[in-house]
């Protein structure tokens, strides 16, 4: 537990993930290009960074959990971003949801500079991250996964090896793709329901007490119920995430045709101004549909 460990990122993923990293113990340094949001982890005892470049001088593993690929070049190339700093020998461990291509090209850009990357996202959303139950795709150098191994099970419950970098991003694309499919279709059956005169607390009962039981629909129940959507994992990041999904299936030849049309489905809901709503939301678009 010697890691002094820089965290980069502090939205609705990243204070809880860092705050779980320093209540169990490390040294914590945090960064926010909007500092208000560093404030809660510095009442809990973390340092706070000016800059990128001082998280990179101070910390033995850096963090990355933001939005994506721009926000990622941004935080190493920008005004004394990471690299300004020349961190050769550290880690840094990116946990942002990225397509597999952009992982293998940032894993060539760190390791020309001596920089171990891992390929680490995670599966799992708000309440996950606030409980430290996320399961850790992690990919990159095995012998450095394993190595941080406790650190990365300070916020997560189980570390799943998935390979050499970019292998984690993949994973996160598989499973991802399937979310975005099961919360649609979860949706779906209950509009229909609703339309054929049943109750939402009578299919929830049916769903949760049968062999389709499952954490996502248990976590997305009240909303189911309520029709209100406060965002566990944002419908914007859903979108991101399946446009990462529909262009690495290009890339390698696979078939998604149902991935298509929820990424089409997940759109029209953006489209629709439901994009800071959590990704449940999507049942309001169906519903409207039902209504032309």
């Amino acid at each position: 537990m010697s890691h002094k460990v820089g965290f980069i990122g502090m939205g609705i993923m990243g204070q809880p993930m860092s705050r779980n990293i320093l209540k169990a113990g490390y040294e914590v340094m945090v960064y926010n290009r909007t500092r208000e949001k560093t404030l809660p982890l510095k009442e809990a005892g973390a340092l706070v960074a000016e800059t990128p470049a001082e998280v990179a001088s101070w910390a033995d593993v850096i963090i990355l959990m933001l939005t994506g690929p721009e926000a990622i070049d941004a935080v190493l190339e920008g005004d004394r971003g990471l690299l300004s700093a020349n961190p050769s020998g550290k880690v840094i461990v990116n946990m942002s949801t990225v397509s597999p291509s952009y992982s293998v090209q940032l894993n060539e850009r760190l390791v020309q500079k001596g920089i171990t990357l891992l390929d680490a996202p995670v599966s799992g959303s708000k309440k996950p991250a606030e409980e430290a139950t996320l399961i850790i795709l992690a990919s990159g150098p095995e012998q450095a996964v394993r190595q941080l191994e406790p650190l990365l099970l300070t916020m997560g419950k189980k570390v799943v090896y998935c390979g050499e970098a970019g292998k984690g991003s993949s994973m996160k694309m598989m499973i991802n793709l399937l979310l975005g499919i099961m919360m649609e279709a979860l949706a779906e059956a209950i509009n229909f329901g609703l339309k054929a005169g049943l109750s939402v607390d009578a299919m929830l009962d049916v769903v949760l007490s049968g062999p389709l039981s499952c954490g996502l629909f248990n976590l997305k129940t009240e909303m189911m119920k309520t029709d209100e959507f406060p965002p566990q994992f944002p419908l914007k990041h859903m979108l991101k995430d399946l446009r990462f999904v529909l262009q690495t299936a290009d890339e390698k030849g696979a078939s998604v045709p149902t991935g298509h049309t929820v990424f089409q489905l997940y759109r029209q809901a953006a489209g629709h101004g439901l994009s800071e709503m959590d990704f449940a939301a999507v049942k309001r678009v169906i519903s409207e549909m039902s209504d032309q």
